[in-house]
């Protein structure tokens, strides 16, 4: 037969209920054989297509019949189960009749489809029970005397490259082995029980006992069934007579692989871990997937020599014939339709668009049965003679040593020997009767109890039945209660033997009693046991009534739904008309404080509550490991928000990560393990446990091998973040920040010091404030950061403590970190850094505005040996003792502050459905933006003040000249000119003078703002002569009683302003509670509602003072009123009047300064400026006919009004 590809389908799911309530997006297109994915982060950019031999739409279109089957709706192209099956499932059947070898396997992420398109859900059966049912009603219609079948079924799971009989109760430790036959060259599983069937019914009885035997399995260790390879194996003989007697077999071996789930192993983070290697994670797949690229390379004839490594794992050894061989092989894919698997759907994709390269050369496996039983027993002489000789090992062993000689010599005659055994069961298979054995399998089966299935029972008598993560295997172990008295729970080797018997973690030998009078269900855990058992995700603690529909786990794995007929009603009203798996978890993990509704979550929030819930299982079962292998080592979920993470980024408030902490309860060291490495140990410590099960010694492994050990490292005391907003306008920041750990506790202060500076590191000018950053755009930039000291609170972190931060320097990112200093708890760093920009970018200021440079605070953790007295403890008594210590360190005082600073917040919080948490962190960049605010603000009220004194001096110039000499061009060019400049701030040096007034030295430079019209060629003029103009050029511009700030935030917070601003101009918020007493530069905090205030509202005031003047400007120009030009002058005088009354007499009056402005102060304040704003254009006719008149009528007006 020619060569012929492995024929590859693809099949998209509908959104899964997680998927609804994220509301997800579609990101798969079908179109007759054309597949095409968008990727939800660039949808603008062209999806990427792929072309297979089938593309099965099965996510909408369909609708539901009265027996539950799923068929297409009117005109959509829904892909039903009957129509997948008439695709791949018959030419299975096809090939199977014809006496080809035949292989079907499921491919996708778990939850993509994979069972339910091979085994199906209730009547929607999938392709396996369709085969097999249609395979015996082809059987049965056969006419022919001369033919007949035989059918054999088995059913195995590889997880953790070990290989379990799932129709055996009685597995070898470490799994059945893997052999290969000498001769043929396949892999088969030694020893794997093959049932004979002769009917549909008996392989459907057999498939719910294999998937009955998953599910205890996969309860007892918690071995995960999304990790676990599922291999149905069917052989199909078909023995035709041929005119003279003699009898040929033509026999067809269809293997239908659902596979586990093929989750990136690198999108969990498990990167850098030591012992990720030494997991079995994901390792045949990753076999598979470098067995399909070999196969395709071969098939394309890209390279003439290549290894498959068929070899590198069982999985791949068992589907040789499938992938490279004698067989007819169909790949299907699952797709998960929504944007959040893109990555897993993707390389999905193209993990099948490599698998399409693949050809086989499929044969008819048609023998005489004579020639057969002919060439096993002359294999067998062969087996014989070589086992006895060991020939064949010498001649393959030149240049081997002896030792090698000899390992390859045992290994040869283990293969021989086992190949013998095969044979010989073989041979006996032929000469028994077919109808016999046959026989002997029914009576078996029927015997089988597949956990209770008889309905009429259920509707009748309370149960328990179990929950697994996967499904497929949930609701398939069931244990009904004793009508009336005491069920009893606890392990097999119990005395006397429970009603209910379980094994695994934390099941103790008496571990629970269940009480049922008349339908009155109650639970109680066995006294003295320390058994654990949770009830609805509560521990249980006494004798408790149970419900319809409770939620019991047994010890660590053992989930199980409480089901009472005789009492229904007592179900709560609440609670979904099916319990599911994910629902309990989900209840566990609020009663552990973790927020699970998804109203209002983002994308990313959402994703951090999915591995919340996947994790928490894990790291309850790793602690019961810990305890019963006495590791001396407690886990917990951490949740890490983007403040709070190293390296973090604020602004970045839903990029949370989930990690575990594993402590070391002898010494307290501490490790924070990432999800993809905790995954990756937590594998590893079921390998151990599985060990010890099995009886070996795993107490003294060494410690390298150990995944409960880690070499002491750096711990990660806190993190603080830096906020770069005043380097927007080249101010110098310094502040003691808060150091917040992951739970937003404080663990210290670091103070830190932020200056803009030349490339040497000297400070720069402190006139180089700008008021516009736009000013220092395609400018060189430096700015240095000092670490000047430290304050941690733990003492446990004195044996050292260091800084680490990373910054982008000269355009390359620098980690950077300080000088370890060590035993203390108040380091002295001195440390500082010069970070250049050589041309600052827009991206460079919207980084200074809204990024910070995240602190990160370690401490150095040393192996040191426990107090004596800890040793005598247990890992339990440990724990308890650890949780203890934890409680009692959380003092009133620390309790009493996180209750304040948690009182605004709790709201909001519990309206967005997450936990109402606020970092030290996140109040931090509130403070820190709010010091620089304030500077920035202090600077537009200086420059106000100096315009304000400036527009007042031309008022009185103009009118202490003699009436002669007052032109109005000119006085309205030098108003115009200071109304609307924005000034230029200059230099200039005054001389100081003696007590003989004469000048001493060269003077001091001072800075002033100049308002003029020549304040261009001023500028100019600075320019030349090192930025200094000459003082008497400037010298009108000089107010000494007008003190400029300096440029740095800390100048304008040196005492705490306990008055209260207008709450008006701001939000209500009090920052006093978020402000860290005890330390004297934090009594010298700021807060919002103080100097911020105050500053604001007068310079508010002055703006608004000086507008009318300024619209009157604007009106004349614009107007042209016909009045003579000298009468418009008396304007300025009222202008200049109404301002000096204002701010000397009316503006003291109202109660601007007092804590809660009255009602009646702000009436009175804005009705006030309202008057002055708008009296201009009444007053300006009457101003122009009778100057003096309209002088006292002001006046008037405004007595009236105070």
């Amino acid at each position: 037969m020619p060569d012929e590809s492995v024929k590859v389908a693809v099949r998209v799911r509908p959104f899964n209920q997680r998927e609804k309530d994220r509301q997800a997006k579609l990101i798969i297109k079908m179109q007759g054989q054309m597949t095409t994915i968008t990727n939800p982060e660039t949808p603008n950019e062209e999806p990427k297509s792929f072309s297979f031999d089938f593309s099965y739409w099965s996510h909408d279109g369909f609708q539901e019949q009265s027996d539950g089957v799923l068929v297409p709706a009117g005109g959509s192209n829904y892909a039903s189960q009957r129509r997948v099956f008439e695709n791949l499932g018959q030419g299975v059947l096809d090939n199977a009749f014809e006496g080809y070898n035949c292989s079907l396997f499921a491919y996708g992420q778990t939850g993509s489809g994979k069972s339910y398109s091979m085994v199906g859900y209730g009547n929607n059966k999938g392709i396996v029970p369709i085969t097999c049912d249609e395979m015996f009603k082809t059987m049965d219609k056969n006419t022919d005397p001369n033919k007949r079948f035989e059918v054999t079924f088995s059913m195995l799971e590889i997880y953790n490259e070990q290989v379990r009989d799932l129709l055996s109760k009685d597995n070898p430790k470490g799994g059945l082995n893997v052999r290969q036959n000498p001769k043929l060259g396949y892999f088969y599983v030694e020893n794997l029980k093959r049932v004979p069937v002769g009917s549909y019914a008996e392989i459907e009885k057999r498939t719910d006992q294999g998937t009955a035997s998953r599910t205890v399995a996969s309860t007892n260790m918690n071995a995960t069934s999304s990790r676990a390879h599922t291999v149905v194996t069917i052989t199909f003989d078909q023995i035709i007579k041929n005119e003279s007697g003699s009898e040929t077999k033509k026999s067809s071996v269809m293997n239908l692989v659902d596979l586990a789930g093929s989750e990136r192993a690198d999108s969990t983070g498990a990167t850098g871990d030591r012992l990720k290697e030494g997991a079995n994670i994901n390792k045949s797949l990753s076999a598979l997937g470098n067995v399909i690229s070999a196969l395709a390379d071969l098939s394309m004839g890209t390279k003439k020599k290549i290894m498959v490594p068929y070899r590198d794992s069982v999985l791949t050894k068992l589907l040789q014939n499938a992938l490279g061989g004698n067989s007819k092989t169909i790949m299907i894919a699952a797709l998960s339709p929504a944007d959040i698997n893109y990555d897993e759907t993707l390389s999905t994709l193209r993990y099948a668009d490599r698998a399409k390269k693949i050809k086989n050369k499929a044969v008819v496996n048609e023998n005489p049965l004579d020639k057969l039983i002919r060439e096993l027993k002359e294999e067998n002489e062969k087996l014989k003679r070589a086992m006895e000789g060991g020939g064949m090992v010498m001649q393959e062993g030149a240049g081997l040593s002896p030792e090698e000689l000899e390992k390859m010599r045992k290994q040869m005659e283990e293969d021989i020997r086992a190949q013998l055994m095969a044979n010989q069961a073989m041979l006996k298979e032929n000469e028994e009767s077919w109808d016999d054995k046959l026989a002997e399998a029914r009576t078996e089966t029927e015997k089988i109890d597949t956990g209770g299935a008889d309905n009429q029972r259920k509707s009748k008598e309370p149960y328990l039945i179990n929950l697994n993560e996967d499904p497929m295997l949930s609701g398939v172990i069931c244990h009904f209660l004793k009508n009336s008295g005491e069920t009893t729970v606890g392990r097999k080797d119990a005395s006397p033997v429970p009603d209910i018997c379980l094994s695994g973690l934390s099941i103790q030998k008496q571990h629970a009693v269940i009480f049922n009078n008349k339908g009155v269900i109650e639970i109680e855990s066995v006294s003295g046991s320390g058994s654990k058992t949770k009830i609805n995700g509560l521990p249980l603690t006494g004798r408790k009534a149970l419900c319809h529909k409770d939620r019991i786990l047994f010890g660590s794995n053992h989930m199980y739904v409480l089901n009472n007929p005789l009492k229904p009603e007592t179900a709560e009203s609440s609670l979904p008309k099916e319990i599911t798996w994910e629902f309990a978890q989900k209840e566990i993990a609020q009663v552990k404080g973790f927020a699970t509704g998804s109203a209002g979550l983002s994308k990313e929030q959402q994703i951090v509550q999915e591995q919340v819930l996947e994790i928490l299982p894990m790291v309850s079962e790793v602690n019961a490991v810990s305890e019963e292998l006495n590791k001396q080592k407690s886990f917990e979920v951490v949740l890490i928000s983007a403040a709070a993470q190293e390296g973090g980024d604020i602004t970045q408030s839903n990029a949370s990560k989930v990690t575990v902490k594993m402590k070391n309860l002898l010494n307290g060291n501490t490790w924070l393990w990432e999800r993809g490495k905790f995954i990756t140990r937590r594998y590893l410590i079921q390998e151990l446990y599985q060990k010890f099960l099995d009886g070996e010694d795993v107490s003294h492994i060494p410690k390298e091998q150990d995944p409960f050990w880690e070499p002491t490292e750096d711990v990660l005391v806190g993190t603080s973040n830096l906020f770069l907003q005043s380097l927007s306008y080249c101010l110098d920041f310094e502040d003691t920040l808060n150091i917040s750990d992951y739970k937003g506790q404080e663990e210290g202060h670091v103070k830190v010091k932020l200056e803009p500076c030349d490339p040497k590191g000297k400070p720069i000018d402190e006139e180089a404030f700008v008021d516009d950053p736009r000013e220092l755009l395609n400018k060189p930039y430096n700015f240095k950061l000092t670490i000047e000291n430290a304050n941690i609170h733990k003492s446990r972190f004195s044996k050292g403590i260091l800084v680490k931060y990373s910054v982008k320097n000269n355009g390359k990112v620098e980690e950077v970190k300080t000088q370890t200093v060590k035993n203390t708890l108040t380091p002295t760093f001195n440390h500082s850094k010069v970070i250049s920009i050589p041309k600052l970018k827009q991206e460079n200021l919207d980084f200074f505005e809204s990024g910070c440079i995240t602190l990160s605070v370690y401490g150095i953790q040393e192996d040191t040996l426990p107090d004596p007295k800890l040793l005598k403890l247990n890992t339990r008594e440990l724990r308890e003792a650890s949780m203890y210590q934890e409680l009692r360190d959380v003092t009133i005082n620390q309790e009493l502050r996180q209750m304040e600073n948690m009182e605004n917040l709790n709201s909001q919080a519990h309206a967005s459905g997450r936990r109402g948490t606020m970092f030290g962190n996140e109040i931090a960049s509130d403070t820190s933006h709010l010091k620089t605010e304030v500077v920035l603000l202090q600077r537009k009220y200086e420059r106000l003040q100096q315009k304000e004194r400036r527009m007042q001096q031309i008022c009185e110039e103009w009118s202490k000249k003699p009436d002669g000499e007052k032109q109005f061009e000119p006085f309205f060019r030098a108003v115009s000119a200071a109304a609307n400049s924005t000034g230029t701030r200059l230099k200039t040096r005054v001389q100081m003078l003696n007590q003989d007034g004469k000048h001493v030295g060269d003077g001091d430079t001072i800075s002033l703002f100049v308002f003029d019209e020549n304040e261009h060629e001023l500028a100019q003029e600075a320019s030349l002569n090192n930025g200094v103009v000459d003082y008497h050029k400037v010298s009108k511009h000089h107010y000494p009683d007008l003190q400029l700030t300096k440029a740095k935030t800390d100048s304008v917070i040196e005492e705490k302003d306990e008055s209260q601003g207008d709450q008006d101009s701001f939000g209500s918020v009090d920052l006093a509670p978020y402000m860290n007493p005890g330390s004297e530069d934090r009594n010298k905090g700021f807060t919002q509602n103080g100097k911020r205030t105050a500053l604001l509202s007068d310079l508010n005031t002055k703006r608004e003072v000086i507008k009318p003047a300024r619209n009157a400007i604007s009106e004349y120009s614009v107007s042209r009123y016909s009045c003579p030009p000298p009468k418009i002058f008396a304007c300025f005088p009222i202008a200049y009047f109404l301002f000096l009354f204002y701010n000397e007499i009316i503006r003291d009056s109202i109660p601007l300064r007092q804590k809660t402005p009255t009602t009646l102060g702000k009436k009175f304040e804005a009705l006030f400026l309202i008057f002055i704003f708008n009296s201009f254009s009444l007053w300006w006719p009457l101003v122009c006919q009778f100057p003096s008149f309209s002088f006292f009528l002001v006046f008037l007006c405004s007595f009236v009004l105070i």
